[in-house]
């Protein structure tokens, strides 16, 4: 039968994916600084060999013939799937997307450069290159209205700009008054987070919130990179980084966590859809509302802490001096601050508001990347009232250009809405969810999660999948009440 010719050629595929992710992996973990340059061709020449293959006319035929056979309905959803992402990724020459790569791989290592210098000049004619690959790319996609549209849809299927806008208009409106509210309010003590914290101290504190998640550990591993991230190299091997700031406990503990989050996801995907178009998740957003979820719905919740806060005076015993409820407030201050990776669930959403507005302008023509430090600050200035004093802690401190992930930035704030959207309907079905979070059990979260979404994979379109399990489409709705429902408390409001 076609269907399963079909699979094995999508399972030699996976091989030479998986070795590149092992490259990449290590590209951003142990790989010696001079060994960037010749890693970066290995990793062009593999993940161009394996594009070549998905997009190759064997594929193509496979596809059709595997149309007229009877099929279940994972071998439907791999056809569907496989057919759309064909057909969309055939439009790309091999040799752009080999360029891309090769580029993208250099244009890191040049922004690991720039930001320690905090020199943007180094990073610009990569990042120059990389636009402009990722500008033809779109054109190859195709698009009716807006280029970015093109870009945007490999990560959120089937979003326009157009929508993303109506999305954020009222969002941002909300967040900025309530920003200015939150101002009237006491604000927590966060200093008891700014001590001294020992990196081996911290270390054994994040092993412990990934194996209370339950974290598979036989199937993945923690490092330490520049910038966290998750990855999964194949099958049973679903690999986190973190990364440390000796005066500062929310950093890696909840990098910890959000990577975490990534990596359940990924974990909880059926291993029979490995190597097969239906072996992700369902898009960048829905993966960001794990991630989110486990980070901050649970993690920086108050049922948390009264269950985590004896792991943390074990680790830390400073901290018995304090109680939950403070240990509760002081994770959730808000501030506005430079480092989107670091700022508070009220602030947030602005960070990826800006990083939207500007590569949406860059992709578009609008501005040009040697305007890019000054374009950042303005906006920053805009929205949060702050300006950075280096470009490493502005324009600098995201890799997700330099990879030429122009369109990802979205899913970060889709991402906080799903959450809250799901988490609303999680609470329906589990009434008891909030004393069983106090009592240290995520198994019937995890669980749910795995019934509702990990166990899909790819096999649903975000938008589909979100009406399946919450009965409606996206509703910022419910993020705006979650926000306002814990942080009234937090600031006593």
């Amino acid at each position: 039968m076609s269907i399963n010719k079909l699979k094995e050629r999508y399972l030699l595929i996976s091989k030479y994916s998986t070795a590149a992710a092992l490259l990449q992996w290590d590209f951003e973990t142990h790989m010696p600084k001079k060994a960037a340059e010749k890693r970066a061709d290995v990793i062009g020449e593999i993940s161009g060999k394996a594009f070549e293959m998905s997009v190759s006319d064997e594929i193509g035929k496979l596809l059709e013939d595997s149309q007229k056979e009877e099929l279940n309905e994972i071998e439907k959803a791999i056809v569907r799937v496989g057919k759309k992402e064909y057909d969309k990724f055939k439009k790309i020459p091999p040799e752009l997307f080999k360029e891309l790569n090769i580029s993208a791989s250099k244009a890191q290592a040049a922004w690991e450069e720039a930001k320690t210098k905090n020199d943007f000049n180094i990073f610009k004619p990569h990042l120059e290159k990389v636009v402009e690959l990722t500008k033809k790319v779109a054109d190859h996609l195709g698009y009716e209205e807006n280029r970015y549209d093109a870009l945007l849809d490999l990560y959120e299927p089937g979003l326009k700009t157009s929508e993303l806008k109506k999305v954020i208009e009222p969002l941002r409106e909300f967040l900025v008054n309530y920003l200015k509210k939150l101002d009237t309010g006491k604000k927590p003590d966060n200093s008891i987070l700014k001590k001294h914290f020992p990196v081996e101290k911290q270390k054994e504190l994040s092993l412990r919130a990934l194996k209370l998640m339950k974290y598979d550990f036989d199937a993945g591993r923690m490092d330490i990179s520049m910038h966290p991230f998750t990855t999964t190299i194949g099958p049973n091997d679903v690999r986190i980084t973190t990364r440390y700031n000796e005066h500062d406990l929310n950093d890696s503990l909840y990098s910890t966590i959000h990577e975490g989050g990534h990596a359940l996801y990924e974990q909880g995907i059926p291993e029979e859809f490995a190597g097969l178009p239906i072996g992700d998740g369902a898009s960048m957003a829905i993966h960001e509302s794990q991630s989110r979820f486990w980070e901050n719905i649970i993690g920086r919740s108050l049922e948390f802490w009264n269950y985590f806060f004896n792991d943390l005076i074990d680790v830390f015993p400073e901290f018995k001096e304090n109680t939950p409820e403070e240990i509760f407030k002081a994770v959730n201050f808000v501030e506005r601050s430079f480092i989107r990776t670091e700022a508070d669930e009220v602030t947030y959403n602005l960070h990826i508001m800006l990083r939207f507005e500007i590569e949406e302008a860059l992709i578009n023509d609008r501005i040009k990347v040697e305007d890019l430090p000054k374009i950042w600050n303005e906006k920053m200035k805009d929205y949060l009232g702050v300006v950075p004093e280096k470009d490493s802690e502005g324009v600098l401190q995201d890799v997700h250009w330099a990879h030429g992930s122009f369109g990802y930035f979205p899913s970060y704030m889709l991402g906080n809405l799903y959450s809250a959207q799901f988490y609303y309907t999680m609470r329906k079905d589990i009434p008891d969810l909030d004393k069983q979070i106090s009592e240290g059990n995520f198994e019937s979260a995890l669980n749910w999660l795995r019934d509702k979404i990990h166990s899909k994979g790819s096999m649903y379109e975000p938008g589909e999948l979100v009406k399946m399990i919450t009965g409606e489409s996206l509703n910022p709705k419910y993020f705006i009440d979650y926000i306002e429902n814990k942080f009234n408390k937090v600031y006593g409001l």
